[in-house]
């Protein structure tokens, strides 16, 4: 892509690459406008602004993440395939820690995946620690542990989709591909003013991209849907590229800390700005937690259970085994995994379900999150 200072912006010059693709995007099937249009780089100089104004925002007020301070493509994956439907917060910690265990893609192809799943413990969704252990055999076996450098190539590796290949393409390579998450998805949205299909999305973000920054202005996008294009209460006094978009303070109520909440706001193809109800189901369980001479009982999850296979957790009690009084509780949990919502009731007792594991063991297996939680209530660990 040439400069873009460079071109003439008279009627009789064809428009930049970039700047037909905007244009592009905004008409092309699947594009369905608003009632109004925004002011969405439209000539080369706008979309030049655009970029400086975001990447200076993003230097100036990005948060300091430890991903962020390395090109390392393994440390970028690993932080890209925890941070999948998981907040920040709950990622920084788990991140340090699995790469003590695991700091190179050797050593995290040569471990078993018990192993890994018992660092993995208390994220969540561990079929992503599975495809983590497969891709890292696969690099070994065929790519002699190095990374595929392209976007097109890492779709190749099990568990990497188009968003983590942009990515890692994008942050350790420079490969001047854009990525769409839900955050960059939200920004698209806001800034056109138009409810985008997914291929348009993807359109907008190719061209908008800053290609001599391609990792930094992907990180960019996503640091500002993430912490200031928010779904409900977007912070657009903050904004670095509120002059671009639709969604102009004007169109909002404005609160308090400077939040803006959205006027009758319907819902938008994508849930990108308000979030679909779901209908959530109930569920009440009752464990035993037997600890006794340093162990405690722990029983294993089949390995074709559909949910949590090969796990281990806390044992069950039977339907008509389980204590009625309330004196016999010890505590009461609530646990959500996706849709279902647990009441977990913890009875301290005696079972011969189970295997016991000695304390001092306990973080070689992989716990499930609910067992996790309640150990630690116990300190047990």
């Amino acid at each position: 892509m040439r400069p873009a200072g460079n071109w003439r912006t008279d009627v009789a010059s064809p428009a930049p690459p970039a700047i037909a693709e905007l244009r592009s995007a905004w008409t092309g099937e699947g594009a369905r406008p608003h009632t109004s249009r925004g002011a969405c780089p439209s000539t080369s100089g706008d979309l030049g602004r655009f970029r400086r104004a975001l990447l200076r925002w993003y230097d100036q007020h990005r948060r300091e993440l430890p991903w962020r301070k390395t090109r390392d493509p393994y440390r970028i994956w690993l932080s890209e395939i925890m941070l999948q439907q998981t907040r920040v917060a709950a990622v920084v910690e788990h991140y340090r820690i699995f790469l003590k265990r695991f700091p190179n893609v050797q050593a995290l192809a040569a471990a078993t995946e018990d192993a890994v799943l018992a660092a993995w413990s208390g994220l969540g969704y561990y079929r992503r620690a599975r495809m983590l252990c497969q891709s890292a055999r696969e690099l070994v076996r065929m790519h002699g542990g190095r990374f595929p450098q392209t976007a097109e190539a890492l779709q190749a590796l099990p568990g990497i989709g188009r968003y983590t290949a942009a990515a890692i393409a994008s942050i350790a390579f420079a490969e001047p591909v854009a990525v769409v998450d839900v955050n960059v998805e939200r920004v698209l949205q806001r800034l056109t003013g138009i409810d985008l299909a997914t291929p348009q999305t993807w359109q907008h973000a190719r061209a908008l991209l800053a290609t001599s920054r391609p990792g930094d202005f992907n990180q960019a996008m996503m640091e500002l849907g993430a912490t200031v294009c928010l779904p409900r209460q977007p912070r657009c006094p903050s904004c670095p590229v509120r002059k671009w978009c639709v969604n102009q303070p004007s169109n909002f109520n404005q609160g308090a800390n400077g939040t803006i909440t959205m006027e009758g706001s319907a819902p938008q193809p994508g849930g990108t700005l308000t979030q679909p109800s779901s209908r959530r189901v109930k569920k009440e369980i009752w464990c035993v937690l037997n600890q006794r001479n340093g162990s405690i009982r722990l029983v294993q999850r089949p390995r074709k259970s559909q949910l949590m296979p090969g796990m281990w957790e806390l044992p069950q009690l039977p339907q008509k085994r389980r204590p009625t009084p309330v004196r016999v509780v010890w505590r009461t949990f609530r646990h959500s995994i996706t849709v279902t919502d647990y009441t977990v009731h913890v009875h301290r007792g005696r079972t011969a379900r189970g295997q016991r594991i000695p304390v001092a063991d306990i973080s070689r297996f992989p716990l499930t999150g609910l067992t996790r939680k309640i150990l630690k209530a116990a300190s047990v660990i």
